[in-house]
Order: structure tokens, then sequence, then C-alpha cells
């Protein structure tokens, strides 16, 4: 996945492969800009405003930030934009392309899609129903392993128990704990925020949720580099790894607290000016898409502020 002929650092990029938020509409980096902008109120206006794009592909959506703020804060932003992958040839001159994140940030900490790609181990129930590693060959073919132990089993214990059923899979997400944790650690003032697809205890899917994709498809996941391989997020075991206070929603109660809505243009629109009726249409069908109930709208997010109130205010629709 990130070694030198790695899936991430195909020249294609991961949108040759699977469509995220960022991809679906520009509405959602104007989502990300609404919220920045909220936090730089929040910081009082800081004369340097930190955003933090954590895996950030090809720079789509810091560019689509970049684009979407009014010029008086574009002034005033510092960009990162943090990738393994090498830099394109036409990214914006302000962005700062990194592989890890800045030490200290004043400002937003973004990471869409990002801590689903950040390796995890899978544990199976055996026949005794004891969880044990899941190991993969080159080609895929798996075979279990040495039972868990340690932390591992710490973490299992605590937030996936397998029953004791041949079969049973979860998938430990302490690294991804320990990766979001030391990501949001860096923001001294402001907020951090993750978003992924994601479930939550009581709703974790018995067989895992392990899966590859190459081309749009769905597909086998083969380490050999030539697709994704992912996972979806314990989002509440993350929330729970770093300092409070911390905030689980919804992307659907996030997107409409920051204005992205999906509701229909009025229909007298389109006898007074048919092209703006036309582009509000358009635009309600992609806010309809990022918010849609069994798909994007489920997504999680996870908001760690620092040093100032929640900017999304009352959006307190559970996770």
């Amino acid at each position: 996945m990130y070694g030198p002929c790695g899936f991430y650092r195909r020249p294609e990029g991961p949108a040759g492969h699977f469509r995220t938020s960022v991809h679906a509409s520009p509405l959602f980096a104007r989502a990300v800009a609404e919220l920045l902008c909220r936090v730089d109120a929040a910081l009082g206006r800081p004369g340097t405003l930190d955003f933090v794009d954590m895996a950030a592909g090809r720079g789509e959506l810091v560019t689509g930030v970049l684009d979407a703020l009014p010029d008086e804060v574009a002034a005033r932003v510092r960009p990162y934009a943090v990738e393994i992958a090498g830099r394109p040839a036409d990214m914006d001159a302000r962005v700062a392309w990194l592989g890890e994140p800045p030490e200290a940030v004043t400002g937003l900490l973004f990471a869409n899609e990002w801590l689903d790609n950040v390796p995890v181990d899978v544990a199976e129930a055996d026949s005794s129903g004891v969880p044990r590693y899941v190991l993969v060959g080159d080609d895929g073919t798996e075979r279990l392993g040495e039972p868990v132990t340690g932390a591992d089993a710490d973490w299992l214990a605590r937030w996936w128990p397998l029953r004791a059923e041949e079969g049973l899979r979860a998938e430990i997400g302490l690294s991804r704990d320990r990766a979001w944790a030391a990501a949001a650690r860096r923001v001294v003032r402001g907020l951090a925020v993750a978003v992924d697809y994601a479930h939550t205890a009581g709703t974790r899917p018995p067989f895992g949720t392990l899966t590859g994709f190459r081309a749009g498809r769905e597909t086998t996941p083969v380490p050999d580099g030539t697709c994704d391989i992912t996972a979806h997020v314990a989002l509440d075991a993350c929330a729970a790894a770093g300092p409070a206070p911390v905030r689980l929603l919804t992307q659907r109660a996030a997107l409409h607290a920051l204005g992205i809505t999906g509701a229909r243009p009025p229909l007298a629109l389109a006898s007074t000016d048919p092209a703006a009726y036309v582009r509000a249409l358009a635009s309600a069908g992609e806010a309809a898409e990022l918010t849609a109930p069994g798909g994007l709208g489920d997504f999680g997010w996870l908001l760690r502020p620092t040093g100032i109130a929640d900017p999304l205010g009352s959006a307190d629709t559970p996770a």
C-alpha cells in the first residue's frame, strides 16, 4: 500500500480506483471551507490560519478549499497537504506538500478517508472460539496464526469482543486509535476532524469489513499494490484514544450544519431564471448524494476541538 510500488504511489492516484466525497461534488470542499472559516472566527482570525489536508491524494480537497475561501481568509491561510505520494506538478504553489503533519497546528486538521487505510490486524475465532490473527499471503490467501494477546487482546475485549463462534471476525483498530491521537494532538488550537465509513459498539459487522477496490470495483484484498485495501473504522474507539472533548456525528448532520442540505430549488425559479434553476437542481442532487442515508450521509465525523467551542454548534445527530 505504502511502499515504493504500493497502491498509494501509483500515478493515477486513488481517484482512479474509488470515489470519495471530495470527488462526488465540489460542495464537499465548500463545506470544509465553511468549517475552516468558522474555526478562523472561533480563533479570533489569527494572522496565520493553518489548514491541514491529511491523506491528500492528489490535492483535490486542499485545492477545492482554497478556491472556495473568501479572499480575506485565503490571504491568511497556510495550507498543507500530507501525503506519501509525490507532489503533483500542477499543485498550487501556496500548498506545502509534506509526508507528516506539521508539529503545531493553529486551525483545522481534516482527515477525509484516511483512517480506513491505516493498516489493521484482523482477528478470527477458531474452532474453539479463540481469536487468532489472520495471516495473508502475497496472493491474498489466508490462514490463522497465533492467538491474539497483549494490547490487541485488550482492545478486542473493550471495543469488539468476539463471541466464541468459529469464523467471526474483528479488525483490531489499535493502530488507528494511535494514528488519530497522534495527528489530533498536533492541533494546539483549533479543530481536528476525521471523516470515514465507520461503525460503533453495537453495530460491529460480525465478519468484519476488510475489502479491496480496483478501477471502481470491489475486489479481493490482495496485498500486491494493485488495489486499495480498506476496512471500516471503529470511530468510537478512536474518539476515546485522545483527550476530551470529542463528538461523533453523521456526515449528513455535519453537512446540514454547514449549509449543505440537498433541498430542491423553488419551482418558480424555473420560469424566472431557467439556467439558475438547472444549476441549483444539479447542486441539490450533489448535496443529496453527500448526505444520503445508506451512503455517504452515513459516514462518521469525529470532531476534536482544542481551545475553541465546537464550530458545528447543535448538530448533534449521533454517528
